[in-house]
């Protein structure tokens, strides 16, 4: 194994998909890289929770962590609910080490991996009566939801679609509903909806509901398993040359 274990840390869910899914995805990891010691962990609402994991990792006589935030973006859970949890760690164990990594996005391959999954359901590049939907969590944190907005406004250039709009699924708008009415004014002939979540959940079964007729395409699960895999080896990497 690896000297340094990789903890793959979720937001969690009551949902018992969103774990299997996440579960899915550790899986991958582990798949891609056999050497290396992969585990995952929750903030909330599913299990394991991250400090049961990394109370489990020092038991074995590890001393030092990599954390990679299994987020899609530098909103609230990333920026207050793991680094207070990484904090209570700290304070329970004191010679442990937790480096952080960047969250996952943005990042190109989850735009490759979003359009994946928009084709799984015939949402092709290049078909002008089509208008698409990048549907995300939403955030009050203004810049996580700008992130959002600047993949859908990348599309509407590039992708040869009717248009595409970013829609929230919570705490920003507009939702679903608005930004599929906002394509069909301005000529789509269908509506596609990409969802830009890493698990199913309560938040993506709020998109699929508001959606009507749209063809909605899954969450990206396991498929962002490599961008998990940079993120720890960027950590790792930096560490090595400042060591």
């Amino acid at each position: 194994m690896h000297s340094i274990p990789l903890v793959g840390v979720a937001h969690g869910s009551r949902d018992p998909r969103s774990a299997v899914a996440v579960g899915e995805l550790i899986d991958s990891v582990r798949a891609l890289r056999p050497e290396l010691d992969v585990r995952g962990a929750f903030l909330d609402l599913s299990t394991p929770p991250v400090l049961e994991v990394l109370s489990g990792l020092y038991a074995e006589g590890h001393r030092s962590v990599v954390v990679v935030p299994l987020l899609l973006g530098r909103a609230f859970h990333a920026r207050v609910d793991l680094p207070g949890l990484l904090e209570e760690a700290r304070g329970r164990m004191p010679h442990l080490s937790t480096t952080v990594s960047d969250v996952l996005g943005p990042d190109p391959r989850l735009e490759t991996a979003l359009l994946g999954r928009l084709a799984e359901v015939g949402a092709l590049p290049g078909d002008p009566e089509l208008g698409v939907v990048l549907a995300a969590t939403g955030s009050s944190h203004a810049p996580a939801n700008a992130r959002v907005v600047e993949i859908a406004e990348r599309w509407a250039h590039t992708q040869g679609w009717s248009g595409v709009r970013a829609a929230f699924a919570s705490a920003a708008t507009p939702d679903v509903a608005a930004a599929a009415a906002a394509l069909r004014a301005r000529g789509a002939r269908r509506i596609a909806v990409a969802s830009y979540f890493l698990a199913p959940g309560l938040l993506p079964d709020r998109v699929r509901a508001m959606a009507g007729d749209a063809a909605v395409a899954e969450p990206l699960g396991a498929s962002v398993a490599a961008v998990v895999l940079e993120r720890y080896d960027e950590v790792t990497t930096t560490a090595q040359r400042t060591a």
